[in-house]
């Protein structure tokens, strides 16, 4: 709660506040009409010039020189003194003045015939003149306390300097014509006896509308109220001057106006500037005043456009920026200035700073004049990288700058700017939680009190990871909407950020940053990985605007020390910036992340990917914890390989893991690295070298692996030996490893390898083992059964292992292989993709063991080749396994189409998986590529309302036309089990495309078509939809010929098929909706279609093609110009037969 009382953020959606200038609107009253010591009421108090502009300044807390939020008090407005007005207003009416407190600026002859009026004004002063000015001193209206004062000299004209003197109250800044003229509304000070030959200089630049001015107050040129600064700052212009510069506001016009003083003394500019800044801030303790409403409404919509406005996380200030005038002449030096000030809004939102130029007047009661404001100018807090406040005066900068451009820096002046600096800095703060040192230095007086609490945060389960992603995509302007990414709360090292593939082109440089330094200090993974993610766009790019500090110190602010930091490319700099500052990160995962293609003229492969440039150096000095390194698929260059080395040469380093599969490295370049990195033998337990380029020498390799005694998984996938009967791992070295994973795919394994991991599956030693990769190693059916027969316990459960041995030559010693399945000496996960069977018994004998086997849970026999179609006895036998099997959970028998050949059981398939429907263990079924078609599609349908063990079902490329999609979803309704289903695009596409070319190919036939031809159409379109060729005929006799369809008709056709298929994908995922709700537990709010409300299939073709019909095409129009329509007296325009239709009799 005292957070929330602290921001006191302005909404537009909470009552309005008294307005400051209530006085302001009488255009009959005077000075003193408008009394009220220097509140929020006092509306004549300043000079008004031309247009007028909102007031902008908070209230203060009671201590101003305590930093503080904005607060609004409707006391604060109800404090303004307005008792003594109709007095001061009768005392002044009766001389006959017009509405002005202080008059107004003229030109410099108006200006010098006010000087011959003030003297006679000044000698022909009355005792009762004297009383009345009295009186308004008694009243307070410009304040009776006369803090500071003294002669300065002003711009009366163009070129013209002129005298006033300057006298500070409580409530105003006031300027006389002269002392003399000051002294007599204040005696405190005293009379001048001449003119002062002082040199003291000041300049001021004042403009004003109106003319009229009272007779009392005719001796004051211009007057500021004190609470309607905006900002007291000093100049420097290049002149010989102390110059102060008081940005303020027009009372009455709400208009924005400055005056600038120069003086010769600094030591009195200091005194001038410290009186003015000391007085406005206790004005604006004891006086408030609030932003037109037109205006906060305008902020508020500007914000809600760029997505950065919540009432809860928004302030608003006014500004004055400062920027240089390059079109003053150097050389001048009478110029009113050389630096351009304007004042705006600053808007701090929930991720940006906006800056809003005011530059025409703005009627409080009017929301058109909105349209005068220019667009904002935002600038993402997350790009800020230096604020500085400074302590003379209410200047401050912010500079921002966003990754490969060049820095931006405001130059700002506020009396709010303390409160701004540490907004901001909260925000910064509140959008990187997790960062111990915000990214951007801090220029601030020591005497600052940094008192302002952090917004309140509840806990995040991934350490406010999307808030700080979200700000730096908008700060960075890039769409935040198209990063992906998971989280992987299952694998080793969890939890694991994986980024994943974007919607679209691939992630650009600005994208990239966004996320990684979002990653930057979250200590919530373990692991982070962007495989496969192209990350060429920050390789070898260098950012030449600036350097990020944040890279330079480690995460308790210690400087690395590292050399050549800054002359990293921009890859390598993230990298090691994320490596240095979380501490409980362990694994990188950059698989195939840079492509390094080769280039003409180039030797690319020499050149360093910069990875390892980036980690090895924070390994050696123990900066960093990852200690998994993955860099599969990217081809190393000689410099990466020297890093590789010599962290593997430093025990320090503690590596646990190094995958290097596929990285383009020689046997030459493993044999160093693997014989240096026999150093950390101690830690490592991960080692893949995967696809090096040449062959090992059996003895030398064995060697060399043997050192690590921790393995846990090693990958030897595309590793070749040289020739000879020597194994390619001997039984010694594997039966002192306690491996988990093992991949020989791609391998070719002779009888003597086969030998001994069969002796290393028959040890204990083997029972951690859980993934063993046997892909096209040239197997045969009897070396898989000597793997399955030595793994294999003669008691107890069978082994939870899942073994890939798809694409080898299983057809040689089959027999063997399927009479181990029937014994069930399998693993629980079998993989045997693309089998060769010569005959089509030889299939069968394989559904026949599985029908005995009750160790497998999951089978993948996908891709599967007969001779010919599967058999009814085949099927039959199938169908039995299906019934019968009450173990296997998931089971994959998709097929396989090429252009060349295709692999599918043929349409006995339909009959065995009937045999689901008494199956209650089978819980993912994947049948793709089988061409089920109608048939199937009913058989699926009586599936699912029967069987109610099923939750996933894989089931496109079938030959699934609208009318089958139809039917599976029919029985889908009535299925509770099933959560998966696919919504058949490709079938969907292939549908449509079959409806164009027939309609296309009818027209290319003849111009027009017959009205036989049209019945041909109709049963196209019959076919597309049912499955089916024919349907019954219908008789025509009108002798017109059919005209030839459109294009348009052919669009409107698709389009409407277009439609129903998009209902029934939203029919679909309502029934998976439910079915998931109801498996977890979640009360389910949706209604279920009734059997009576479900869409007919076969019965209702006549119903799907007048779907179909076009009834505002270009052919139709030609129809029924040409008479083709049978005329009949109960035949209207209003009711056109279907465009597919043939006329009735």
């Amino acid at each position: 709660m005292s957070d929330m009382r602290r921001r006191k953020s302005l909404s537009i959606f909470r009552p309005t506040l008294p307005t400051v200038s209530t006085g302001s609107s009488d255009e009959s009253s005077t000075g003193g009409g408008n009394g009220g010591g220097g509140g929020g009421g006092g509306g004549g108090s300043i000079l008004r010039k031309k247009g007028g502009r909102p007031l902008s300044i908070f209230a203060s807390r009671s201590t101003p020189s305590s930093p503080s939020f904005p607060n609004y008090d409707v006391a604060n407005f109800e404090k303004v003194g307005l008792s003594e007005s109709p007095k001061l207003r009768t005392r002044t009416l009766h001389k006959g003045s017009r509405a002005s407190v202080f008059g107004s600026l003229r030109s410099l002859r108006s200006s010098e015939d006010d000087d011959v009026l003030t003297k006679t004004e000044s000698k022909a002063s009355s005792t009762n003149e004297e009383n009345d000015l009295q009186g308004s001193l008694q009243a307070g209206l410009f304040g009776s306390s006369v803090l500071h004062h003294g002669e300065v000299q002003t711009m009366g004209g163009m070129f013209r300097k002129r005298s006033h003197y300057l006298v500070l109250t409580e409530t105003h800044l006031l300027r006389f014509k002269g002392q003399t003229k000051a002294a007599e509304m204040y005696p405190v000070i005293p009379v001048s006896m001449g003119r002062s030959s002082g040199h003291r200089q000041s300049m001021g630049s004042f403009g004003s509308n109106s003319d009229a001015q009272s007779s009392i107050m005719s001796d004051i040129v211009d007057g500021i109220a004190l609470n309607q600064i905006i900002a007291t700052s000093k100049l420097d212009d290049g002149r010989p001057y102390f110059s102060i510069e008081v940005s303020h506001l027009e009372d009455a016009t709400n208009r924005a106006s400055s005056m600038s003083m120069q003086l010769n003394d600094p030591r009195e500019a200091d005194l001038w500037l410290l009186a003015i800044r000391n007085a406005a801030a206790k004005a604006r303790n004891k006086h408030g005043y609030d932003f037109p409403p037109a205006m906060l409404a305008y902020i508020a919509r500007a914000l809600e456009h760029y997505r950065d406005y919540d009432p809860r996380h928004f302030q608003l200030f006014r500004v004055v920026q400062r920027t240089a005038n390059k079109s003053v002449s150097r050389s001048s030096t009478d110029d009113l200035a050389k630096l351009n000030s304007s004042t705006c809004y600053l808007a701090v939102g929930i991720n940006s700073v906006h800056l809003v130029p005011l530059k025409r007047s703005i009627d409080r009661s009017s929301t058109s004049s909105l349209q005068d404001l220019e667009a904002p100018t935002s600038f993402g807090i997350t790009t800020l990288s230096s604020m500085s406040l400074q302590p003379g005066d209410d200047t401050f900068q912010l500079t921002f700058r966003v990754p490969l451009q060049s820095t931006f820096t405001l130059f700002l002046a506020s009396a709010k700017a303390k409160e701004i600096v540490l907004w901001i800095k909260n925000r910064a703060e509140y959008l990187r939680p997790e960062w111990v040192h915000q990214p951007f230095a801090f220029f601030a007086p020591a005497e600052l009190d940094d008192d302002m609490a952090l917004s309140e945060s509840s806990e995040d389960e991934h350490k406010f990871f999307d808030r700080t992603l979200i700000a730096y995509c908008a700060g960075f302007n890039v769409d935040v909407s198209r990063i992906c990414y998971s989280v992987d709360y299952r694998c080793e090292d969890a939890p694991c950020f994986r980024l994943l593939k974007p919607f679209g082109p691939c992630y650009n440089a600005l994208e990239l940053l966004a996320v990684i330094r979002a990653l930057r200090y979250n200590e919530s993974f373990t692991s982070i990985s962007f495989a496969g993610i192209n990350l060429d766009v920050l390789q070898g790019i260098y950012d030449l605007y600036g350097v990020d500090f944040d890279a330079l110190y480690t995460r308790s602010g210690v400087a690395t020390n590292l050399p050549n930091q800054e002359e990293l490319p921009l890859l390598s700099q993230e990298i090691r910036a994320l490596a240095l500052k979380s501490r409980r990160l362990r694994r990188l995962d950059f698989s195939y992340c840079l492509t390094r293609r080769q280039r003409s003229g180039t030797d690319i492969d020499t050149k360093a990917c910069g990875i390892p440039e980036a980690l090895v150096p924070l390994c050696k000095k123990t900066l960093t914890n990852v200690d998994w390194l993955v860099l599969n698929g990217i081809r190393l260059g000689d410099s990466d390989l020297d890093y590789l080395v010599d962290a593997a040469s430093q025990r320090v380093c503690h590596l646990r893991a190094l995958e290097i599969g596929n990285c383009g490295l020689s046997v030459h370049d493993i044999d160093v690295l693997l014989s240096t990195l026999a150093v950390q033998e101690s830690t490592m337990e991960v080692i893949d070298i995967s696809g090096v380029q040449g062959r090992f020498s059996p003895e030398l390799f064995q060697r060399q692996i043997g050192y690590f005694g921790h393995i846990r998984k090693l990958n030897l996938t595309r590793v070749q030996k040289t020739a000879g009967p020597e194994p390619l791992v001997a039984p010694e070295t594997l039966l002192t490893w306690r491996l988990e994973e093992l991949q020989l795919s791609q391998t070719v394994v002779n009888q003597e390898t086969v030998d001994s991991i069969a002796a290393y599956l028959a040890s204990s030693k083997s029972d951690s083992l859980h993934e063993l990769g046997l892909d096209q190693c040239g197997l045969t059916g009897k070396d898989l059964a000597i793997f399955f027969s030595a793994m294999s316990r003669d008691r107890g459960p069978p082994r939870d292992m899942h073994v890939s041995a798809s694409e080898n030559r299983l057809k040689a010693g089959y027999q063997f292989l399927f009479d181990i399945i029937g014994q069930n000496k399998t693993p629980t996960h079998l993989t045997m993709r693309m089998i060769e069977f010569e005959k089509e018994h030889h299939f069968r004998q394989l559904i026949q063991a599985l029908q005995k086997n009750t160790a497998l849970k999951v089978l993948d026999i996908s891709k599967a080749s007969l001779p010919y179609d599967a058999g009814e006895e085949t099927c039959k036998e199938l169908q039995k396994m299906f019934e019968q099997n009450s173990s296997l959970e998931e089971l994959d028998i998709s097929g396989e189409q090429a252009h060349l050949d295709s692999a599918r059981f043929g349409i006995g398939l339909n009959l065995a998986l009937t045999g689901l429907k008494k199956n209650n263990t089978l819980r993912m079924l994947k049948i793709e590529h089988q061409n089920l078609g109608m048939q199937g599609a009913n058989t699926l349908a009586e599936v699912l309302e029967a069987n109610n063990s099923l939750v996933e079902i894989h089931c496109e490329n079938n030959d699934i036309n609208l009318q089958s999609f139809t039917v599976l979803v029919n029985g889908l309704q009535k299925n509770t089990s099933v959560t998966y289903m696919p919504s058949m695009a490709r079938d969907r596409e292939k549908s449509l495309e079959k409806v164009k070319r027939e309609i296309q190919a009818m027209n290319k036939s003849a111009e027009l078509v017959s009205p036989s031809g049209s019945s041909s159409i109709k049963r196209t379109f019959t076919g597309v939809m049912s499955g089916r060729g024919n349907r019954p005929s219908m008789t025509q006799t009108s002798v017109n010929p059919t005209p030839a369809y459109t294009e348009q008709d052919v669009k409107a056709a698709v389009d409407a098929l277009h439609e129903k298929w998009n209902a029934e994908v939203a029919r679909m995922q309502g029934y998976l909706a439910r079915n998931y709700h109801l498996q977890h537990g979640i009360p389910w709010g949706g209604q279920d279609t009734n059997e009576n409300q479900r869409p007919r299939t076969a019965e209702t073709l006549g119903d799907v093609l007048r779907s179909v019909k076009l009834e505002s095409t270009p052919t139709l129009e030609k129809e029924l110009g040409l008479g083709w329509i049978d005329e009949k007296p109960d035949v209207t325009p209003k009711k056109p037969p279907p465009a597919f239709s043939l006329p009735e009799e």
